[in-house]
This record gives structure tokens, sequence and C-alpha cells, in this order.
């Protein structure tokens, strides 16, 4: 709640508040803001969750209104006679506290790591990692269908990483370790990352070592547009994939020493790398199987695309939708 509107409460009722001390005071204005951060949730819920034309169980198009659960509209089919709600069959189905995913997604929008979202907005760590990758599962699909003009593309490394497992496949390494060996090795997760001068960026976790134009091929035609140029350094894979798609094609020789000609570089990319690299280091290592959900958080909030907390949940929202 912003400050403006709180004083401005205060004084509507201060002869009643008159006996309240500063913990009371401070109590009064965490109750306000949950209610007034649950309201405007379960508004953006209703508005951009999942589609309630028809049951989410059988898919029959015969429903009718019945009756509201934990403050959202429940609906319950003629034919199948369940009932359910926007949030049904969605990853956000059974979270709780929903008073709190807002100023949680506002954790997100800071970059905070799991221990410090939990304490900010008071719940258990496990929550906030459970929440974590909920809401950045689905918002990860928040991306532009089509890159044009010229895109650039490049690919960056990770040192794999089992954190979290389990079942390693491998012996386990001390504080995250790091490879041994010299160079792009399958001991790295390959990141390929595609970016226009517009801005707009796609991305893609393509498995473990160099890439390979048989990766290029299965990521990059369905986001590129038919008139593309694509610019690349000189790796063998970017000219066997092109020549290949028939995409037209020029290459940077960064092992030479040439990092431009005119409009032909990768500094965009590069650049974008650089700031994955530096904001991803505050988390101490990440699991591969959960980069994705990394990438998608990132781009979210480069350029700024997700400005408030109604912004990321809006993104995950529509975001499930897509894929569901």
């Amino acid at each position: 709640m912003r400050d403006g509107v709180f004083n401005s409460l205060l004084e509507r009722l201060r002869g009643q508040l008159d006996g309240f001390s500063g913990a009371q005071l401070a109590t009064l204005r965490a109750l306000l803001e949950s209610a007034s951060s649950l309201a405007a949730c379960l508004e953006l819920i209703e508005k951009f969750g999942r589609p309630c034309d028809r049951c989410p169980h059988c898919a029959a198009p015969r429903i009718h209104r019945h009756g509201s659960t934990g403050g959202l509209q429940r609906y319950r089919c003629l034919t199948c006679r369940r009932t359910f709600n926007a949030l049904t069959g969605t990853p956000f189905a059974f979270l709780r506290l929903r008073g709190k995913w807002l100023p949680f997604l506002q954790a997100v929008l800071d970059s905070r790591t799991v221990r410090g979202a939990a304490e900010n907005i008071g719940v258990h760590r496990n929550t906030s990692f459970r929440w974590r990758h909920r809401f950045m599962g689905a918002a990860r699909h928040d991306r532009p269908p089509r890159l044009q003009g010229i895109v650039e593309a490049d690919e960056t490394y990770l040192l794999e990483s089992q954190k979290g497992s389990r079942h390693l496949d491998r012996p386990a390494r001390r504080r995250g370790g790091k490879a041994r060996r010299r160079g792009i090795s399958k001991e790295l997760d390959c990141i390929l990352v595609a970016r226009d001068r517009d801005g707009k960026t796609r991305d893609f976790v393509c498995g473990r070592g160099p890439v390979t134009a048989r990766q290029l091929a299965c990521h990059l035609p369905p986001i590129l547009a038919a008139d593309v140029l694509l610019v690349s350094d000189s790796a063998a894979a970017y000219r066997t994939f092109t020549r290949q798609a028939g995409i037209l094609h020029e290459a940077v020789n960064l092992r030479a020493g040439v990092r431009a000609r005119g409009a032909i570089h990768l500094q965009h990319v590069n650049g974008y790398h650089s700031r994955f690299h530096g904001w991803l280091s505050r988390f101490n290592g990440v699991a591969s199987k959960y980069l994705p959900n990394y990438l998608g958080w990132r781009h979210g909030i480069d350029g700024r695309r997700w400005l408030a907390p109604a912004d990321c949940l809006i993104a995950a929202l529509r975001g499930n939708c897509s894929v569901s």
C-alpha cells in the first residue's frame, strides 16, 4: 500500500487510533497491505487466468456459476458435474497465501535469493523456492514470437550442475567445483541466445558441449523471419545450418581478432551474456534443470519488460495458458 493511501486512511481514523502504539499501527498497516494485495491478486487471476468458457475436466461448454471459494468465482460443469475456477489445472491451483503472491513477485523483480525473499514476505524458504519455480516456470514463455532484421546468435556456457538432486550420475563436486577439462566440453551446459537489433531475445538450453548444426536447426528456424540476416561467430555449425536452411549469414572471425565489420558484430548478444552471468552469480550456482526458468526470469527483467509484480503475475498466467 502506498504511503499516501495509508496516511490518508490514518487521517480518517485518527480519533479512533489515538491509543495505538507504533507496533500496533505497523501491524494494522501490514493487515491492510495484505488485504489490498489479495484483492489485486484475485482480480488479476479472474482477468488473466485460464478461460472458464469450457470445463477443464471434460472440455464441455455447458457450465454455470457455482458460488465462490477463496475469493475466486467457482463454476460447475453440467456434463461431468465437477467444479473448477480460473486456476484449475494450472501450477497455481493449490498454492495458498494468495495475498503474498504480489509481494513475493516484487522480491522476484528485486532478484532476491530464496532465503531473502522468504524473510522479506514472511514465508518458509521451501515455499519461496516452490513459488519461484512455479511462477518462473510459466512466465518464461512470455517471449517474442519472431526475431527479424539483423539477428545475432551466439552461445554461452555454464558448468553443468545437479544441485539438489538425490541421485547424481557423476561424482559429487565440492562447492560447485570446476570442469576437469579446459575449453568447451560435455561438462558444460550450452545456452544459445539469439537477439535482434530491436532488443527482442530468445534463448535455448541446447544440452551439453559445443552447439551443433542439428541443435541450431531445431531451435532457430521457428523464431527467425524469412528475410533475416543471421550474424554469428565463425563456428562451422552456423555455416552448415544456414546453408541447409537457406538463411543469409555473416560470420565474425573472433579468433582472428575481428570483432566488427560495420553493422556485422555480436556486441548485443555478448552484452546480454555478460548481464546474465553477472546477475546469475548472486544465486551461488543453479541446477541445470532449472536453467530455462532463470533464463525466462532474466529475460523478464532485462530491458525492464516487467515493471511491477502485476506484470510478473500476468506473464505467468498467460504463459501457463499458452502451454496448457
